[in-house]
């Protein structure tokens, strides 16, 4: 496929696509909080508020230190999930315009993804804590099970596009969107974006049932930095969705760029709402159905397109 001309845009614009996911995050945590407070009988404007209020909250709160905790580790956990959020969309076309045109940018996405392994188990690690250690290691469980089907849910994209970058991924979809005619491979990205975002029925490692899993110790601005950074995971994976099965910024009337937001926004969307819509899952039972279910359903997903690709040519 030759190559697809895009706009390396300078590095100083890396400070609007940090606002973008800040705004998008903002935007998941009050749907969020409109929700539930409509599911607890409340105003949903009042609930679209609470992300505000909680935030406040957490900035005049006291940090909460453990006995012997490795500060360094637990600091780097808790900021973490941000730094590796907003690393993912420097890949992602705006339109003609990204931060960085790589060759191999479905690659690097998926390398973001495993730093998020490290990140999250540090935040349960480095705390000292009964309780964080053992949501470190329920995230590193379930991390297991979704990992290798995501890689294979990634590679059918750029086996059709024949090419890791997502410029040329986006140029394959003229026509009709990966999402149609991938629609295994487009479920199982969509998965392992809420299991990498600590999300909905993923969320056991920081769940109430072990006493608050990774976020058991934390108060204050850590705390805030990890719950912000799990609804900056969210943004980020539903921006890269959107060049690698939803025709980046392929729509009628509107500029490309707003497509890209758009689409972006309304996946999102899909993501939040999930989070009241499916019960939690064990990560032992994820793992088993990751492994006999996921896997084999993606593997079957990319011999298709194989098949496909080599048909055509």
């Amino acid at each position: 496929m030759p190559d697809v001309a895009v706009t390396t845009v300078s590095g100083a614009w890396a400070l609007v696509a940090a606002l973008l996911v800040g705004v998008f995050a903002v935007a998941a945590a009050s749907f969020d909080g409109a929700l539930a407070a409509r599911s607890a009988g409340g105003g949903a404007r009042a609930g679209a508020r609470m992300p505000l209020a909680e935030t406040a909250r957490l900035m005049r709160q006291r940090r909460r230190t453990t006995v012997a905790a490795d500060g360094p580790l637990w600091r780097t956990g808790g900021g973490g999930l941000l730094v590796v959020a907003l690393l993912m969309v420097v890949v992602v076309p705006l339109g003609s315009w990204t931060l960085a045109d790589l060759a191999v940018g479905i690659v690097w996405f998926n390398a973001m993804d495993v730093v998020v392994w490290a990140v999250v188990w540090l935040a349960g690690w480095g705390a000292n804590s009964a309780y964080s250690l053992v949501g470190g290691y329920r995230f590193l469980a379930q991390a297991l099970a979704y990992e290798l089907p995501l890689m294979f849910a990634l590679t059918a994209p750029a086996v059709a596009a024949r090419s890791l970058r997502v410029a040329d991924v986006v140029a394959a979809q003229h026509g009709l969107w990966f999402a149609v005619w991938m629609p295994v491979a487009f479920a199982v990205y969509c998965l392992s974006v809420v299991a990498f975002s600590v999300w909905g029925p993923f969320a056991p490692a920081a769940g109430s049932d072990i006493g608050g899993g990774v976020l058991a110790e934390t108060s204050g601005v850590d705390r805030l930095l990890l719950l912000a950074g799990r609804y900056a995971l969210l943004a980020a994976g539903a921006a890269f969705a959107v060049p690698l099965f939803l025709g980046g910024g392929a729509g009628p009337l509107l500029p490309a760029p707003v497509w890209v937001l758009v689409k972006t926004l309304l996946l999102l969307a899909a993501f939040v709402a999930l989070r009241r819509r499916l019960p939690a899952l064990r990560p032992d039972r994820f793992v088993e159905a990751g492994w006999l279910v996921l896997l084999p359903a993606v593997l079957l997903q990319v011999l298709v397109v194989s098949v496909i690709v080599v048909a055509r040519s």
